[in-house]
């Protein structure tokens, strides 16, 4: 079996906006199986040629070269290559903050997690190309990232192009969209929901649909991991991190931070902060 796999998780990539966790590409042999088992990061996959299984949500695909599916974080899935033409694959492993939103405008969700690339050249050297870079330097961490921000950005212009409009994807990109952009303001899920222009309900039920957790809930998160990134930096106050991320009182901020993260800030940046 011809594998060509390569790792880079960090647990601190999370905070960044897109970092590449692992990528490869590999030739199965006859009924490879993977699962069912689930990640605690992002997965796309391209197969280049062959076939195979893909079971996801108690559905079962059957995919062949041209065909992508997407894994989310703590999702259970499994995939077999096929016993007569097993397939390869070449993928993608990522997280950081801008990952749902950029996945979810490219087309993939829980309920839609197999996609077909309309260019399907075009979609298998951008992903090859991440794997190419690959390397355990800060610059090489900089260039996988630069080439999955590519990658993505090909799969959103495809999708803007030839796919339907799905009222649910539309609401639920221009939400994170919402929240990438203001943060760091006074906002809240009132903000969000006439932003997007749906009731408070309906902005819950999507999020709660996608995301399993509330628009409140996700925002919290969304700051505090914003928070852990600026306090890598050793000179830079709690109070003034609490502001930079949309919190108005640094004990609030303290308290969900140590909700979220089981520490409060001041035992986060003595851990990870760099003078």
């Amino acid at each position: 079996m011809e594998i060509s796999r390569y790792s880079f998780k960090d647990t601190l990539k999370e905070n960044a906006g897109l970092s590449v966790y692992n990528t490869g590409y590999e030739q199965c042999q006859k009924n490879y199986c993977w699962g069912p088992a689930l990640r605690d990061h992002y997965l796309i996959h391209y197969v280049s040629h062959g076939k195979g299984t893909f079971v996801c949500n108690k559905h079962s695909y059957e995919l062949k070269q041209g065909d992508m599916f997407f894994i989310a974080p703590g999702q259970l899935v499994s995939y077999r290559a096929d016993q007569q033409e097993p397939w390869a694959y070449c993928w993608v492993g990522f997280n950081g903050t801008d990952a749902r939103r950029l996945v979810t405008m490219a087309g993939f969700s829980t309920a839609q997690p197999v996609l077909t690339a309309v260019d399907p050249e075009e979609t298998s050297r951008r992903l090859l190309r991440i794997a190419e870079v690959s390397g355990n330097t800060a610059a090489s961490d900089a260039e996988m990232a630069g080439y999955l921000y590519l990658f993505l950005a090909c799969l959103i212009q495809h999708n803007d192009r030839h796919a339907t409009t799905d009222p649910h994807q539309e609401y639920v990109a221009n939400a994170l969209r919402f929240i990438q952009y203001n943060y760091a303001n006074d906002i809240g899920v009132n903000d969000i929901a006439q932003y997007v222009g749906i009731s408070r309900s309906q902005l819950y039920r999507a999020f709660l649909q996608d995301f399993g957790v509330s628009p409140h809930s996700y925002l919290q998160k969304y700051r505090i991991n914003e928070a852990c990134s600026l306090l890598h930096n050793i000179g830079i106050s709690i109070a003034e991190v609490a502001g930079s991320v949309g919190f108005n009182d640094p004990l609030y901020f303290s308290r969900v931070f140590k909700a979220i993260k089981r520490c409060t800030p001041s035992e986060y940046q003595r851990r990870n902060a760099h003078v």
